[in-house]
């Protein structure tokens, strides 16, 4: 049968901002369930993670509570009026997305496996961007635009005319500013939603843990070894989840670490001899590459954030551009790493120049 649902405001943008609602059911649950068949999300607002009616949810009928009736198992009768408040005052409440928000972010909300919580846990999200270069670039634009709350870019460079061959967040008219503030202006002209906190420094053993630990999550977008195992130490020691990428030529790589499965140092125990392995300055990289693991990175970001999907986690993706080709390979957590292993040598951060025989950049454009 089929009743009425009156929707208050905070849920409203839930229902394609309608006051009013039709649903069907025999009881009160069996109306509420519905709701969620019909509108993704709104079941997350009313009930607990132990599938009760939450406390701070109030349901009438015909306006008279259901404490008063018979609960949740409460009858209704086509005609009835079914009323679900929630309360309005008393602390701070979930994110509360404005009109403009719903329309801006409207193709997530209708997505089942994002909907309005989805969406207010991208908005309360942290993510730091280690280099706003090639990679960082298309990583940075698609958080920004899917509604990161709190994007951080650290960055020591300057935009240089050969950035702008790949390096989409910077334009003509940004040469010889520096990187972290042509980012953040592009990503506000994007989306004024998003706060972008600009971290214009090297990033060493000495504020990295500063640096990292104000966010939840980490992308690698650097560019040499020396900060790729930084990083690395520091987000793992920190217990941060790292998503990295790398890039050169006409290949490809990306994969996520997640705190006790595994590390950068399982893959890679040692860095190359300097000079082996050329960078991107030496020998050069598509542009177009860059779109490619940017894009697979900041979506293994979202998917980390709504907890949906198989992360690159224990898997390396690697990818030909020449061949069209993408592979998966498993990795393993090394048993043996001296970071992540069964007994762990490494419980700080170290001389990553001297580790790796080559000095950090000031910079990490990718």
């Amino acid at each position: 049968m089929s009743v009425n649902v009156y929707i208050p405001t905070p849920f409203r943008h839930l229902v394609g901002n309608r006051a009013s609602v039709k649903a069907e059911g025999a009881t009160v649950r069996n109306v509420l369930e519905n709701l969620d068949v019909q509108f993704p999300g709104f079941r997350q607002q009313v009930f607990d993670t132990e599938g009760h009616l939450a406390h701070h949810i109030n349901v009438y009928v015909n306006q008279v509570e259901i404490e008063n009736l018979a609960g949740e198992a409460t009858p209704v009768a086509s005609g009835d009026e079914v009323a679900v408040i929630p309360a309005l005052a008393g602390g701070a409440g979930p994110t509360v997305m404005t009109p403009e928000m719903v329309e801006r972010y409207s193709r997530h909300l209708i997505m089942p496996q994002v909907g309005s919580v989805g969406q207010r846990k991208i908005i309360d999200a942290s993510v730091l961007i280690i280099g706003a270069g090639g990679l960082g670039s298309p990583v940075a634009l698609y958080l920004a635009l899917a509604g990161v709350g709190r994007i951080g870019i650290i960055d020591f460079d300057v935009v240089d005319r050969t950035n702008l061959q790949r390096q989409i967040l910077h334009q003509t008219a940004d040469i010889g500013k520096r990187k972290v503030i042509s980012a953040r202006e592009t990503l506000e002209a994007h989306n004024p939603n998003v706060n972008v906190v600009v971290h214009e420094t090297p990033i060493t053993s000495d504020n990295a843990f500063e640096i990292l630990g104000q966010y939840d999550m980490v992308v690698n977008g650097a560019d040499n070894f020396a900060t790729r195992y930084l990083v690395n130490d520091a987000a793992y020691l920190l217990k941060k989840p790292l998503i990295d990428g790398s890039i050169l030529m006409f290949d490809g790589q990306a994969t996520v670490y997640l705190p006790g499965k595994g590390c950068y140092r399982c893959l890679y125990p040692a860095p190359p001899p300097p000079g082996m392995v050329p960078s991107c300055a030496e020998a050069g990289v598509l542009g177009a590459m860059c779109a490619t693991i940017g894009s697979i990175q900041a979506t293994e970001v979202l998917k980390l954030i709504l907890g949906v999907g198989d992360l690159l986690v224990n898997r390396l993706l690697l990818y030909d551009a020449l061949s069209l080709e993408f592979r998966i390979v498993k990795v393993r957590r090394d048993p043996e790493c001296p970071l992540c292993g069964d007994n762990p040598t490494i419980h700080e951060l170290i001389d990553y120049e001297e580790f790796c025989g080559a000095p950090i950049p000031h910079a990490t454009p990718a």
